[in-house]
C-alpha cells in the first residue's frame, strides 16, 4: 500500500449517533441533565471540602481531589457525544482523538489510584488510629495525590505516542461513544499486535489495585467487627459504605470494559458498558459521597445557603449558621478517624 493511501485517514466518524431528526434528543437531554448534575454535584463537594473547617482531613482531601478528576474525566468525553448528537457532523480529528484518549484514560488511571488510597487511608484510620494523625499527615496526603496525578499521565504517553506513528488508510467508522484503544485500533492499516504488552500491564495494575483495596476493607471488616461498641461500629462501617460502593462502580465498569481480553459483546451491550463506565458511575459519586455523609450534607447545605442569603460562600448572620452548631469538633471532644 502506498504511502499516500496510508496517510488519508484525518478524522474519524462516529457512525453509531443517531441522527438529530431521528430521535436524538431523546437522549440529548437526558445527557446533558445528567453532565450538568455530574459538574454541579462534584464542584460542590469541591468547594465544601475546601471551605468547612470540619472537612479538612485527609479523607475529605480526597474525596474532594476525586470530585476534581470526576468533573475534568466526564468533560473529556460527554460533550463531545452531546455534539454528536446535535449535529449531523459527527467527526473528530485525528489528533483530537489521540487527546480524547489520552485525558480520558489518565484521568481514569489517576482516580483509580486515587481509589486504591482512600482504601489505605481508611484501613490505617480504623486498623491503627493512634498513628493515624502521624502517618497521614497533609503533607504525605498532597504527595499521594500529586503522584497518583504524575504517574496516571505519564504511563499513558508510551501508548498514545505508538498509537500516533500508525498509519490509518481507512475505514474511518469508530463504532463507539467516544475514542477508545480498541475501536480506534482496528482501523489501524498495520499490525497492532504489540499492543497486547501494553494491555497486560493495564490489567496488571488493574488488578493490582483491585487486590490492595479488597484486602483494605477486608481487614476493615474484621477491625470493625471486633469493636465493642455498636454506635462506633455503625458510624466506622457507615464511613467505609460510600467507598466500597464507588469502589464496585468504578472498577466493575473497568473490569468489564477492559478486562474482558478475547470475550466479545453484542455491539449494543458494548456502548451499554461504556455508558456506565463514562456517564453512569461519575453520575452516583456526588450522590454517594453526599447522601450518606451526615457531614459534607452540613457543609454543601451551608453553602447553598450562603449563595442564598449573602451571594457569597462567608456567612455571619444568616440562618445558616443556627443549624448544627454544636456538632463541630472542639479540642476538648474526642474525634475518632472513623468518625470523619
Amino acid at each position: 500500500m502506498s504511502q499516500e493511501n496510508q496517510t488519508m485517514v484525518a478524522e474519524f466518524y462516529f457512525s453509531d449517533f443517531p441522527q438529530f431528526e431521528k430521535g436524538s434528543l431523546l437522549f440529548f437531554i437526558p445527557l446533558l441533565l445528567i453532565y450538568v448534575f455530574i459538574i454541579v454535584g462534584n464542584f460542590m463537594i469541591f468547594f465544601a471540602v475546601q471551605l468547612d473547617a470540619r472537612l479538612h482531613n485527609p479523607m475529605y482531601s480526597f474525596i474532594s481531589f476525586f470530585s476534581f478528576l470526576e468533573m475534568w474525566y466526564t468533560t473529556v468525553t460527554i460533550p463531545k457525544m452531546l455534539s454528536n448528537l446535535a449535529s449531523k457532523e459527527k467527526t473528530i480529528s485525528f489528533i483530537g482523538c489521540l487527546l480524547q484518549m489520552y485525558f480520558f484514560h489518565s484521568l481514569g488511571v489517576t482516580e483509580a489510584l486515587v481509589l486504591t488510597v482512600m482504601a489505605i487511608d481508611r484501613y490505617i484510620a480504623i486498623c491503627h488510629p493512634l498513628r493515624y494523625a502521624t502517618i497521614m499527615t497533609p503533607r504525605l496526603c498532597i504527595q499521594l495525590s500529586v503522584g497518583s496525578s504524575i504517574f496516571g499521565f505519564l504511563v499513558l504517553l508510551p501508548e498514545i505516542v505508538w498509537i500516533s506513528t500508525l498509519p490509518f488508510c481507512g475505514p474511518n467508522q469508530i463504532h463507539q461513544l467516544f475514542c477508545d484503544f480498541e475501536p480506534v485500533l482496528r482501523l489501524a492499516c498495520t499490525d497492532t499486535s504489540m499492543i497486547l504488552i501494553e494491555d497486560v500491564i493495564h490489567a496488571i495494575s488493574i488488578l493490582t489495585s483491585v487486590c490492595i483495596i479488597t484486602l483494605s476493607y477486608l481487614r476493615i471488616i474484621i477491625v470493625i467487627l471486633r469493636i465493642p461498641s455498636g454506635k462506633s461500629r455503625q458510624k466506622a462501617f457507615s464511613t467505609c459504605a460510600a467507598h466500597i460502593t464507588i469502589f464496585f462502580l468504578f472498577f466493575g465498569s473497568v473490569t468489564l470494559m477492559y478486562l474482558r481480553f478475547s470475550v466479545t459483546f453484542p455491539p449494543l451491550l458494548d456502548k451499554a458498558i461504556a455508558l456506565m463506565f463514562a456517564v453512569l458511575a461519575p453520575l452516583f459519586n456526588p450522590i454517594i459521597y453526599s447522601l450518606r455523609n451526615k457531614d459534607m450534607k452540613d457543609a454543601i447545605k451551608k453553602i447553598l445557603c450562603s449563595w442564598v442569603f449573602t451571594g457569597g460562600p462567608k456567612v455571619k448572620n444568616s440562618p445558616c449558621n443556627a443549624q448544627d452548631t454544636g456538632s463541630i469538633p472542639g479540642p476538648g471532644r474526642s474525634h475518632m478517624p472513623w468518625s470523619n
